[in-house]
């Protein structure tokens, strides 16, 4: 899947609302919201009689066409390269677990899946899962039956669901988790698969799952040692 994105926004949480708006304008709306907190250093938030501000992390799908017409309204409504506004980039998706899973993501906006050929040689994947709160522990013991080792788990809250709800045909509760794997490339498509049959659509866990290249990996290892 070479021209489908995965675009991430973090901008001051009282902002949030105007990034979603205007993704709304480029009918992008199904987005997972989580928070985060900015890292300025103390002295320098002091100096201004400053406190460290919340963040919003919005993540969604786009094709590399959207975002081109998405940025240049980044730029232009947003003011995003004023300095404190917000920054967004993407990240090329390599592959997305089925048809309806990729139909919910974009929204039906007519990206026809192809074969997977954004950095094939690539050693490590990032596999990302997004499901219903609570089955983290269903997911994690389907994934580490295909040779998963462990993920990094965030809360989210989702945009949009109700009107993409269609392409799944399966009710969606707004309140997810969203769960971060590395994952040896050989053993990406396993891992998705089993985690699809124990904990997919139909499952109360009601997962998605899509993959991020990886370029370069450190503290792995070991891991990879101890397999061989």
């Amino acid at each position: 899947m070479s021209e489908l994105n995965l675009m991430v926004t973090i901008s001051d949480r009282n902002q949030s609302r105007r990034f979603l708006a205007l993704y709304k304008e480029y009918e992008v709306t199904v987005v997972l919201i989580s928070l985060g907190r900015g890292t300025a250093a103390d002295d320098i938030l002091n100096s201004f009689g400053l406190e460290a501000s919340e963040k919003a992390v919005l993540f969604s799908m786009v094709t590399s066409k959207e975002w081109k017409e998405i940025k240049s309204g980044l730029e232009k409504q947003i003011k995003i390269d004023i300095p404190g506004t917000g920054i967004a980039f993407v990240v090329p998706v390599s592959s997305i677990g089925g048809k309806k899973q990729l139909q919910f993501m974009t929204e039906g906006r007519g990206f026809d899946r192809e074969e997977e050929s954004t950095l094939k040689e690539t050693k490590h994947e990032l596999l990302v899962v997004i499901a219903n709160q609570g089955y983290t522990e269903m997911i994690m013991d389907a994934a580490r039956e295909a040779k998963a080792i462990g993920g990094t788990v965030i809360h989210a809250k989702g945009t949009g669901m109700k009107k993409s709800e269609q392409f799944l045909g399966v009710s969606l509760a707004a309140e997810k988790e969203m769960i971060f794997m590395v994952v040896k490339r050989e053993d990406k498509n396993d891992i998705m698969r089993a985690i699809m049959d124990k904990a997919g659509l139909e499952s109360k866990a009601k997962a998605i799952t899509f993959s991020l290249p990886v370029t370069e990996t450190a503290g792995m290892r070991l891991i990879e040692e101890e397999e061989e």
